[in-house]
């Protein structure tokens, strides 16, 4: 599979990277080395699919070419439209051409979030009853200098999407709507950091920052019969998962527990599920569209 990289920012170069041999081409405005400014400029027979690695605000338009002319994506997230209907027309004409539009969220390709979601898969926990989850890095300098980072809602659509998703991808789409608990402008002139929950059956509380000198992740998930625990990503490692087994009628529970030191294998996997998922086109614009109508909720309240 031929692939150009669109954006040659940070994630950019870590996908030009992992696509190796298989990059036919680059493309940025700003960036000399770059073989095309803009995506126009690539002849469409040189490549087949691309990895969409620019700022938000040109997303839409470039996958919307790539679509048209029935060329495979992969964008970074997150993928917001003006409306929810925007998205939903990309949707289609994905669909129309048969070409693959894919939102990357590599964290679900994480070892411990993936055993987590066998984990509640299988029963072991019971009825889940709450979940919390945390996602802090220490960027707020990084945003605020940056051009295009330190505006609209900052932190919020940054980690939260991942957070979003990561509720989507364990638990699915969770009724009820999300309410801001609270959000803060301690170095930015966006938010830096932000905590928001599900108001629904199945309360979730999400937490990210900016402001976490040292980058920190940790989920916890409660039911009837016990409770998973994770504390860290490979990429920052070394990550655990934590399983306990609840003790009747109250007690210390016996747990398991298991520790990954290793460098980020998420990117690659990823890279591997896009291409796989180009063998027979279709899209997860469905996920983008229920994370920007959470995002939606919590920003309409926002003054």
């Amino acid at each position: 599979m031929r692939v150009i990289v669109v954006g040659l920012g940070i994630q950019g170069k870590k996908r030009l990277a992992i696509a190796g041999a298989e990059a036919a081409g680059t493309v940025d405005p700003a960036q000399s080395l770059a073989q095309y400014k803009v995506i126009e400029d690539v002849p469409l027979d040189h490549y087949d699919g691309a990895l969409v690695c620019t700022p938000d605000a040109v997303k839409l338009p470039i996958l919307r070419y790539l679509m048209k002319h029935g060329k495979h994506a992969l964008v970074e997230k997150p993928l917001l439209g003006e409306n929810l209907d925007e998205l939903a027309r990309l949707d289609e004409l994905a669909k129309s051409t048969g070409a693959v539009c894919y939102t990357a969220y590599n964290h679900r390709f994480e070892p411990h979030l993936v055993k987590l979601k066998e984990t509640l898969d299988s029963g072991r926990l019971g009825k889940i009853y709450s979940a919390r989850f945390f996602y802090g890095n220490g960027t707020a300098r990084d945003a605020r200098n940056s051009p295009w980072r330190d505006q609209g809602f900052g932190v919020l659509p940054d980690l939260g999407s991942h957070l979003l998703d990561m509720v989507l991808f364990l638990f699915g789409p969770v009724d009820g709507c999300c309410r801001t608990w609270r959000s803060d402008r301690f170095e930015n002139r966006a938010y830096d950091r932000y905590l928001f929950g599900f108001h629904g059956s199945l309360p979730v509380d999400c937490e990210m920052s900016m402001l976490s000198w040292r980058n920190t992740f940790y989920a916890d998930v409660f039911g009837e019969l016990g409770s998973a625990h994770i504390y860290c990503l490979c990429k920052w490692g070394p990550s655990t998962l934590t399983v306990r087994t609840r003790v009747f009628p109250s007690g210390r529970p016996d747990e398991q527990a298991s520790t990954l030191v290793c460098a980020d294998p998420t990117w690659a996997i990823e890279y591997d599920h896009f291409k796989r998922l180009c063998q027979s086109p279709t899209t997860n614009i469905s996920n983008d569209i229920w994370i920007q109508s959470k995002l939606d909720q919590l920003m309409a309240a926002q003054p």
